[in-house]
């Protein structure tokens, strides 16, 4: 048997491929929109792609498996569980196996066992793999979002994400029950989760490739909590804001990804058109680190850094009902291709054309300066605040809002800035303020593409507010969805 992992890590997600050596079959488990490395793997370890699946209709990426499926000719096994709500569209028409808890199928010599494990979501199921030359016992499990090394999958996102309103409190209470069941297997299985640290599907995800049962037991909170109204409260508090984007994954993943056929590089303008662009209101996203962006940029664009927050911030921020472009550095030859396929590994495929890093000297050269963005430390800050000459908008999420912040300075999450501009007043100059200070970059940028045009960022975020020895407020005194910003 070969097993091998795969783990991207801008979405922080893992997906996996498990071979049976004697007849030369594989399966693929949670492919994500990248299927290219998927078979390269299977080339190289000498196996063919017979089998695709998923655990589960995923809410953070688009899934592979039906490209995958399509390009290989492979059995696409989708989940028949969960109600009408929850059910794969498009399987009828991809030829797709539904599976049910309890049933079985072989990929060569090896079993996998299908276990009902909803929670998360209603249809998620996770794989047991047996195989069968060693021993009729299992080996381990694919918990998808179902149990990850160190917690265990959020069961408010149909709410928060869906819009499912009324479904939290149900799916904590099914996800206790779920584990429960869970736990009278060996405790010698090893877990593979279909998540690592960094992911919204869960609040405090470890790193670690792989686990197993009985440690978890151990060492995982959700597993370790046997009283039902407890878990339930416990799972459901400290949730990080879910992407906005997580909905329209759902659609996508339900209704069924469009079948790419590869990535593909878009068409670069020439930098004559940028002014058109912008004018007929064009989303254009500068992908320079925020230092560069900082200092001079084109008036209307919109910084995202292509790191590895990338997708994230573009998933939140970046329009999926119409065209958008990027700038992207012409010197890093990967960079657009690396672009391309993070964008579309969350469903953004119209990106018809970009620009390159010479575009910014041009219009530099034509209008004789470039926009900047000023910055500020805390103890200047500080001064500021204390003469109340200054609007300070915190752009992190509630729960470190909650946790620690400026005194007096309430939350707007960067995800809903654009939503929430008229909270802000304009009378004053308006510093953003996030952890560190790469989310308030991000943040600064929006806001003058907004047209405001007094925008400083903090240097060094709360971060580095604390560790200038400045005051701190503790708690939650009011919900900071509903405090208007002052």
């Amino acid at each position: 048997m070969l097993l091998k992992r795969f783990y991207d890590d801008k979405l922080a997600q893992a997906s996996f491929l498990v071979g049976c050596a004697a007849t030369g079959e594989a399966l693929v488990i949670d492919p994500n929109r990248d299927v290219d490395q998927y078979l390269r793997a299977a080339e190289a370890e000498g196996v063919r792609i017979t089998h695709v699946t998923e655990t589960h209709i995923h809410a953070d990426f688009v899934s592979g498996s039906r490209e995958l499926a399509t390009r290989t000719g492979a059995q696409l096994i989708l989940s028949d569980e969960g109600d009408a709500d929850w059910k794969y569209a498009f399987a009828r028409e991809a030829g797709a196996r539904l599976v049910k808890d309890g049933d079985r199928f072989m990929v060569g010599n090896l079993k996998v066992e299908v276990l009902h494990t909803p929670g998360h979501t209603p249809e998620h199921v996770s794989f047991i793999l047996t195989d069968t030359p060693a021993t009729d016992r299992p080996m381990g499990v694919f918990t998808g979002d179902f149990i990850f090394a160190g917690d265990v999958g959020r069961p408010d996102l149909l709410e928060k994400a869906a819009k499912m309103v009324g479904t939290m409190e149900a799916g904590a209470r099914t996800l206790f029950r779920s584990i429960q069941r869970f736990k009278q297997l060996p405790d010698y299985l090893q877990l593979w989760p279909g998540h690592g640290a960094g992911s919204a599907c869960g609040k405090s995800l470890g790193a670690v490739p792989s686990t197993t049962l009985g440690y978890e037991k151990l060492a995982n909170w959700g597993l370790a909590t046997n009283d039902e109204a407890l878990f339930v409260q416990q799972v459901l508090a400290g949730q990080p804001e879910p992407p906005k984007y997580f909905a329209e994954m759902k659609r996508i993943n339900k209704e069924g990804p469009r079948v790419l056929h590869g990535f593909h590089r878009p068409e670069r303008l020439p930098e004559t058109r940028l002014g058109q662009v912008l004018a007929d209101g064009g989303v254009v996203i500068d992908t320079r680190p925020w230092s560069e962006f900082a200092v001079g940029h084109v008036p209307g664009t919109i910084n995202i850094p292509l790191n590895k927050s990338f997708t994230t911030w573009a998933g939140w921020l970046v329009p999926y009902d119409g065209p958008f472009y990027l700038i992207v550095d012409d010197a890093c030859t990967q960079c657009v291709d690396e672009a391309v396929r993070d964008l579309a590994m969350i469903g953004l495929d119209q990106t018809t054309s970009y620009f390159g890093r010479d575009t910014i000297e041009a219009w530099a050269a034509d209008h004789h300066q470039l926009a900047s963005i000023r910055q500020i430390s805390s103890s200047e800050l500080a001064a500021e605040m204390r003469k109340g000459s200054v609007t300070v908008v915190d752009v992190r999420g509630a729960t470190e809002w909650e946790a620690g912040r400026l005194p007096g300075v309430p939350n707007i999450p960067l995800g809903y800035l654009k939503e929430r501009l008229g909270e802000i007043p304009q009378n004053k100059p308006i510093v953003v303020q996030c952890q560190g200070g790469a989310r308030s970059a991000i943040a600064a940028s929006v806001l003058r593409a907004k047209g405001l045009e007094n925008v400083v960022n903090l240097v060094g975020g709360f971060a580095g507010w604390q560790a200038a020895g400045q005051p701190v407020e503790r708690g939650a005194p009011e919900s900071p969805s509903s405090r208007r910003v002052a």
